[in-house]
């Protein structure tokens, strides 16, 4: 550890433990509030009388002006503007809360969610204030905050489909607006004040921001409009191939940036690339999964399936999948010392496919098999998200600690927004003209697909040796 770290591990001090539960709360926070529209869509759509698919925005606008936030708050929070970019954040989010709560027209509520998902691209600084201030501590907190994102968006879920059922969709969104309140005092109290020494951040690319931000949001749209790929195909591939165009672009760019967006050159490390390769792939299997059950466990009996839950008790559903998520993070630090992070994502893959296994094999013997299938995909889930970190901070340089798990997170939204789009697009295919619901078989032939992706992930991870430097995750 070099005297400047070791300087700022003992400014912290004493303080250690209050800094860590800061962090993961804020991480907590910021998870649950992105997620909140999962369980409200439907009632959004019948209080503020708009389609289903208008609802399903409220979701899918908070996932898009994360990704493209991500990046840039990585970028922000890596010099001495830290705590500013950490503090402003959390208020855009707390502003954002606020227009959900309010009576007014459906824009605004689209407003606020918008608002509130810039939030998301918080969990890479909080990393990066751990590995700065923490110590041998560090670790252990980062694989935990990675946690937190990811099987933190469960948190919420039962609280906000209880409050939905007593007091309607704006008594749910005033919890995040409580919530997001906390968030920023807490990041006031607990947030370290930037070191004066830290290097500063340079003039910003704005032009790779914007190539990278319309880039995103227009494979991330496509994907996540199932009804555009089922109705107009052609179009649907247009927009997609000219986001991977776009993108492909941004690449150029950054390549002759004087100070990129993101050091492409540390992406490239093999350890680096094959992770967020992985991360990638299984995000498409995880998210696959997760979506099956929770539609699952809703659909109405006169299916001949399903349970007909409410959205409270779908939230409940969740519980095992966030509780053995964080049990995963735990546990996950320590093995990974031992065995390496490779070979923990080989297993974590592992996890996942029998998860995706055991929903196709027993879903239909009662409603506890989807709780223990969800439990599992937690189990999975978790310790993918703690191993993650762990493979790409061995060969990262500190300074780029930000930078580097902010691309990282947005490849695991582009797998999380593709699994929800091939699940969709998979039950439509198995769902007859006039029927509400899709068929039994439906459901197992995308679980055998979710089998099949976490295979692969398992086999990207199984195929590289692990080389990593220990001194630069110091």
């Amino acid at each position: 550890m070099s005297s400047t770290t070791t300087s700022e591990v003992d400014r912290v001090g004493g303080r250690g433990t209050a800094l860590v539960a800061s962090l993961l709360f804020i991480a907590l926070v910021v998870a649950a509030i992105g997620s909140l529209g999962a369980p409200l869509i439907t009632a959004v759509a019948q209080d503020y009388r708009v389609s289903l698919s208008a609802s399903q925005w409220t979701l899918t606008v908070t996932l898009l002006s994360g990704a493209v936030a991500t990046p840039l708050l990585g970028r922000l929070g890596s010099g001495r503007r830290r705590r500013s970019v950490i503090l402003a954040t959390l208020a855009v989010v707390v502003a954002g809360s606020a227009a959900t709560v309010v009576p007014a027209p459906f824009a605004v509520l689209i407003f606020g969610r918008a608002a509130q998902g810039v939030g998301l691209g918080l969990t890479a600084l909080m990393m990066a204030i751990a590995r700065q201030y923490l110590g041998e501590r560090a670790p252990s907190t980062i694989a935990m905050l990675s946690v937190a994102s990811t099987v933190g968006v469960g948190v919420g879920y039962p609280v906000a489909g209880l409050l939905t059922q007593i007091g309607g969709v704006r008594a749910a969104y005033l919890l995040g607006l409580i919530v997001a309140t906390a968030a920023l005092i807490t990041a006031v109290v607990a947030v370290p004040k930037d070191a004066p020494d830290a290097p500063r951040e340079g003039a910003m690319d704005w032009p790779g921001a914007a190539l990278l931000s319309v880039g995103l949001v227009a494979v991330l749209v496509v994907t996540s409009e199932t009804s555009l790929w089922t109705s107009d195909p052609v179009a649907a591939t247009m927009i997609l191939s000219a986001g991977i165009a776009v993108l492909a672009g941004w690449v150029a760019v950054e390549h002759r940036a004087r100070r990129p967006l993101v050091d492409l050159r540390a992406l490239r490390h093999p350890e680096v690339a094959t992770a967020n390769l992985v991360m990638g792939v299984s995000g498409v299997a995880m998210y696959l999964l997760f979506t099956l059950i929770t539609r699952y466990v809703q659909t109405p009996s006169q299916a001949g399936y399903g349970y007909a839950l409410t959205s409270f008790e779908a939230g409940l559903v969740l519980v095992p999948f966030s509780a053995l998520g964080f049990l995963a993070g735990r546990l996950v630090p320590q093995l990974s010392r031992r065995i390496g992070p490779f070979p923990l994502l080989a297993v974590s893959g592992a996890v996942v496919a029998g998860a995706c296994l055991l929903f196709a094999a027993t879903r239909t013997f009662g409603v506890a098999w989807p709780i223990v299938a969800m439990g599992v995909l937690g189990l999975g889930v978790g310790s993918f998200s703690a191993a993650m970190p762990q493979a790409i901070l061995a060969v990262t340089p500190s300074e780029e600690t930000a930078a580097a798990m902010s691309i990282n997170q947005v490849v695991r939204s582009v797998g999380f927004s593709i699994g929800s789009a091939l699940s969709g697009l998979m039950l439509a295919t198995y769902t007859s003209d006039g029927s509400f619901a899709p068929s039994e078989t439906g459901y197992t032939t995308t679980s055998w697909i979710g089998v099949a992706v976490a295979a692969s992930s398992i086999a990207l991870a199984v195929g590289i040796k692990s080389t990593r430097r220990h001194d630069h995750a110091r």
